[in-house]
């Protein structure tokens, strides 16, 4: 569990200074100018970390989902050789998809201006094309939304053989504390696949600034900022090593 959250926080931790440190300086400094070195830049890592997030919190439902429902078999499946196959395989998969997607776009050639509506993200880019070869991005964008619906499918199907395992457990307190954590995870994840699907999926005819601005944040910053609590601050470990490490900072101040 700790190996995959420490890929996880690391992959958060990538996601959210993709984009959020260059909005924040955008809004400061009143521009919204960004190279176009920088929004290839933006482009490769954040569908790289993405990819690999997403990944990730699969690898984690079926870890969870053996932890709880197979427990006894728990050591011969998840060995550590294994855990650490998968989060190579995670984060492998993440790049092989941000270099696919980052090196087809950045080759189309634009003629419809050099203004996005908001962050550097394909479908903006996409707009902006004067070639027919858009179709092939569109089109590896739909293969890749099909396995994100595929994972996002698994996933589901894990936690509702954990929530058919936990309705079984005699004990109210340990029902209590596999939904506390069970239950918060699934609407993060599904709020990131349905905003996100929604941002390359919608018919530009609904499309505006204002919606795209809050889609994008919802499946882009939304995620990586609540996975922490959910996974870190609901670890009881975790909350007395920090309960800990406050009391000591507020005695030295004292």
């Amino acid at each position: 569990m700790y190996f995959f959250l420490l890929n996880l926080a690391l992959l958060d931790l990538g996601t959210i200074t993709t984009t959020v440190p260059k909005a924040m300086a955008n809004s400061l400094w009143d521009t919204t100018a960004i190279s176009y070195s920088g929004c290839a830049t933006q482009v490769l890592f954040f569908f790289f970390l993405i990819g690999g997030e997403y990944c990730l919190l699969t690898i984690m439902a079926y870890d969870r989902y053996i932890a709880i429902c197979k427990p006894l078999h728990y050591g011969t499946i998840m060995t550590s050789r294994t855990c650490v196959n998968m989060a190579a395989a995670a984060w492998g998969s993440g790049f092989f998809n941000a270099v696919l997607h980052t090196s087809n776009t950045f080759s189309l050639p634009l003629c419809q201006g050099n203004a996005l509506d908001q962050f550097c993200e394909i479908p903006q880019i996409l707009k902006l094309s004067c070639s027919d070869a858009y179709l092939r991005e569109a089109g590896l964008l739909v293969i890749s939304l099909s396995l994100a619906s595929g994972c996002f499918v698994f996933i589901l199907f894990s936690y509702m053989e954990i929530i058919r395992s936990v309705l079984r457990m005699p004990s109210e307190p340990g029902r209590h504390k596999a939904f506390s954590t069970c239950l918060p995870h699934l609407v993060v994840i599904s709020i990131c696949s349905c905003t996100g699907m929604f941002v390359y999926l919608k018919p530009p005819s609904i499309s505006s600034p204002t919606l795209d601005l809050v889609v994008t944040v919802l499946y882009s910053v939304v995620p990586p900022a609540v996975n922490p609590l959910i996974y870190s601050m609901r670890n009881k470990e975790l909350k007395d090593a920090l309960t800990k490490l406050t009391h000591a900072v507020v005695l030295q101040r004292q």
